[in-house]
Formats: structure tokens, sequence, C-alpha cells
């Protein structure tokens, strides 16, 4: 099982002057003590999460102040930008980095996010698969077509060229099996997560996956995404995340009702305080909440629905401070994880 850093800020207002603090402190920490990776997302207009318009600019920053982790889009929204753009961008990010760059493609699913491009939002999935496609020939060279501003259709290509001869990729689904079959089918990871799904669920879902990734001769690469704080102690552990943990999945309500179809906005108060009370306690057992001793059979039980690497969303608003002393711990899990792996 592999370990990376996970970003998706609770409050891009708070800290002025220190809002990309634990980014890069983060990254260093993670650069230094042998995790995988370090992912940053595309949000837009919203405070929650407003930290990281561009994961290209945030992935350039961390270039600059580490060595040796990848550094990793979670996620582009494809839809969103020209798959030149995507590409250029990226390529001066595997140029800063030494070839450390990886993006995750999602569809996006923020309504008022399209305001950069409305006319992509009702066929985003299609543009999505389209961007991936593209954005990987014109990785190894290759030129699209393209229109320019006179109206003259050309064929470009990207400068600079990257590093890497392939830029690793992957699809990020919400859950839904198909958007699991399509990254099988086209030979690339999966990063997702367990709001609005159980990991039994998910088990099926990657077992799909395989199957579609079996065509290329591969098993591909599910990356999931889970909050994460390791405490020394499991009820004090509890505590300091429950309020942090509870406020972002009041944000979250509507992925969390999934196919049920509630207008939230007609929830009463106390009703959606008793869903995100269940959610709360459902998070903490299935997330990376607690003690490392608590936490190896967690790790344990993913790994053995297929799981290949942990994402470990680290900024869902506990401070900074307490984030940054529980990262040892959370090395500590992993190293006892890798020790107990038998190959």
């Amino acid at each position: 099982m592999d370990f990376s850093l996970f970003y998706f800020a609770d409050d891009s207002t708070a800290r002025p002057g220190h809002r990309y603090d634990l980014l890069l402190e983060g990254a260093k920490y993670a650069d230094e003590h042998g995790f995988t990776a370090v992912w940053t997302p595309e949000r837009h207009f919203h405070a929650f999460g407003g930290l990281y318009p561009n994961p290209s600019v945030t992935g350039a920053a961390i270039a600059a102040v580490t060595n040796r982790v990848q550094i990793r889009a979670g996620s582009v929204v494809g839809p969103l930008h020209h798959p030149l753009r995507i590409a250029e961008e990226w390529a001066v990010v595997d140029n800063l980095s030494g070839g450390r760059a990886g993006i995750s493609f999602a569809s996006g699913w923020h309504a008022t996010d399209f305001a950069l491009r409305p006319e992509a939002y009702a066929d985003r999935k299609d543009y999505t698969l389209r961007a991936v496609d593209e954005v990987r020939r014109l990785w190894r060279g290759e030129q699209i077509d393209a229109v320019d501003g006179n109206g003259r259709p050309c064929r470009l290509g990207i400068h600079p060229p990257p590093v890497q001869a392939e830029l690793p990729v992957w699809l990020t689904s919400a859950g839904g099996i198909e958007t699991f079959r399509a990254a099988g089918r086209a030979g690339i990871g999966v990063l997702t997560h367990l709001l609005g799904q159980e990991p039994a669920e998910l088990a099926a879902k990657i077992a799909a996956y395989r199957q579609e990734m079996a065509v290329h001769g591969q098993t591909g690469h599910v990356v999931l995404m889970l909050h994460t704080y390791v405490g020394d102690d499991e009820a004090r552990a509890r505590e300091a995340v429950r309020w942090p943990l509870i406020a972002y999945l009041k944000s979250s309500l509507g992925l969390l009702l999934g196919s049920r179809r509630f207008d939230i906005a007609k929830l009463a108060p106390e009703d959606v305080d008793f869903l995100v009370q269940q959610a709360f306690d459902r998070y903490f057992d299935q997330g990376l909440l607690g003690t490392v001793d608590k936490l190896r059979a967690t790790v344990d039980g993913f790994a053995d629905i297929g799981v290949d690497e942990l994402a470990c969303l680290i900024d869902f608003g506990l401070p900074a401070a307490d984030v940054l002393a529980g990262l040892p711990r959370l090395n500590q899990l992993r190293h006892q994880v890798r020790e107990a792996s038998p190959w």
C-alpha cells in the first residue's frame, strides 16, 4: 500500500499570509520521508476548497520545494480547459520537478464551476474522456487538430517537451461503476473516495475495473482518498476531528445522500444534524482516523479489496500545527504496513 498526501482545504479565507504553509510544509515532509505523492485539486468560486483553483500552479510550487515525491492533480476538471493548455501547463510542472507530474481527470459536477466554459457542462463526461486521450497524445509529442484565431484549421503540439515519455493518468470517480469501467478501457488509473459508497460496493467496482484493465495486460492502479488524522489516543483523536469533519460532511451532504434524492433545503436542522452525525460515526470508523494500532486493520481491509494507494486528506479543518504534528504518526503507520507486507 502506497501513502500520499491529499489537499482540499476546508476554508480558503483563513490564515491570510499563511494559507499555503500546510501545503508546502506537508509536501516537504512527504518528500523527506518517502511518501508516494502530493495531490492538489481544482476548485472554483467557493471558500471551501478555493485555495486550489489551478493544480498546475500549486504543483509548480511543490516542485520548487521537493526532490522526490510525485506531484499530482487530484483533479484537473477536463471540460473546463483546452487539452493543449492542460498538456502545456503540466509539461512545465514535469520539467520543474524532473519528471514527477501526474494528472487525475474529473468531469466536474458543480455547475457554477462551468462559468468558465458553460458550453461543456451538458457533455462533460464525454469532454473528459476526449481530454484524457488528447493530453496523452500531446504528451507523447503528437499534434492535435485545432482552429486558430482566423478560423483556419491547424495542427499543434506542446512546448516545452515533458521529461516523462508517458504521463501518469487517473480518472476521478465519485462512485459510478461506469467511470471505473471507462478508466479500465482507457488503460489508466482510478481516483475515488467513500462519499456515497461503502467499501463492499467499492470492491465490486474495483473488480469491474480490473476486468477491463486485463484487456491491456495490466492490473491498473486504484487510489482511495480518505480523511486522515493519526493520534496517540483513540478518544482524543475522535474528539479532535469531530467538529472539523462534521462541518466538512455538512458541506458534502448532497453526496452523502446519494441516490435518495432528498431536497436538502427542505430538511429540518435536526434532521441534517442526525444524518451528519451518522455519517461522522461511519467516516471515523472507515477513514484513517484514530491510532496506529487501530488503523493497521483499516489499511489491511482496503488492501484486501484492491486499493493500491491511500491519498490521505489532511486539511479538512484541524489546526495546521495539529496536522503537521500528526504526520510522524501517519509515517509510523506507513512503515508498519510496509514492514508487514509479505512481498
